[in-house]
């Protein structure tokens, strides 16, 4: 029996992007994507038009796929915008953002989940700031208003090792907690899903290809990536 089959499994979630901006050629990598075998993928809310993200989710669902739109927007406004572009999307869940009363406010009667960012979310590229209790402290108030779970940037930690990180956020909440940013190896992949992740995402790591860096194609990346999740 080998390790990976020892704990959990661990949902991989592939980003159509690179530096947190939904890549430009988004459309183009899809049937790649698609043709590797994954079952979850998202996008940022910035780097390209709405209507190739509409078009982006389209594709998403018609291939049995579940969607998910992150919010990076880093005004209070703005977020609450992206959030009601992601309910005109379709998409089915929604990440990031701190306002988690205003968002789901807006999200209210159309069945998609909300994951907001527990601790302090600054900056783009985003770096989050906050302690362990501080995290586990937000993963309960999040709960407490209804959200399905956490979206977590904990390889972006600045105050906080990263898997004590995911420990918080795994007391604070029985819902969903993805950990999202600078995955980018099978050890880490490991760890998560031993530490409570139930998913993780990666973008930037599949199109540079730091995760397997000895294979080149996306396709390639994306294998490697699947198989460390099992």
């Amino acid at each position: 029996m080998t390790q990976a089959s020892t704990r959990p499994a661990i949902d991989f979630i592939f980003m159509f992007t690179r530096a947190d901006q939904t890549v430009e050629d988004c459309l183009d990598v899809f049937d790649i994507v698609a043709g590797a075998g994954v079952k979850h993928m998202g996008f940022k809310d910035v780097g390209v038009n709405f209507e190739t993200l509409v078009e982006l989710n389209r594709r998403i669902k018609a291939a049995g796929a579940t969607s998910y739109l992150e919010v990076v927007s880093t005004t209070p406004e703005a977020c609450l915008d992206s959030a009601r572009a992601a309910r005109q999307i379709g998409v089915d869940w929604v990440m990031g953002g701190t306002d988690a009363a205003g968002i789901l406010k807006i999200l209210d009667g159309s069945g998609i989940g909300y994951l907001p960012f527990p601790g302090r979310p600054v900056g783009h590229p985003t770096e989050l700031g906050g302690t362990a209790t501080d995290v586990e402290a937000d993963c309960r108030r999040f709960e407490s208003l209804g959200c399905a779970g956490v979206d977590l940037l904990a390889y972006r930690a600045t105050e906080a090792d990263p898997l004590e990180l995911v420990q918080a956020a795994r007391r604070g909440t029985q819902g969903k907690l993805v950990v999202a940013g600078s995955v980018d190896s099978p050890d880490r992949v490991r760890r998560l899903a031993e530490a409570g992740a139930n998913a993780f995402t990666i973008g930037s790591a599949a199109f540079d290809g730091s995760f397997s860096p000895r294979k080149g194609a996306l396709a390639s990346q994306l294998g490697d990536i699947l198989e460390a999740a099992v």
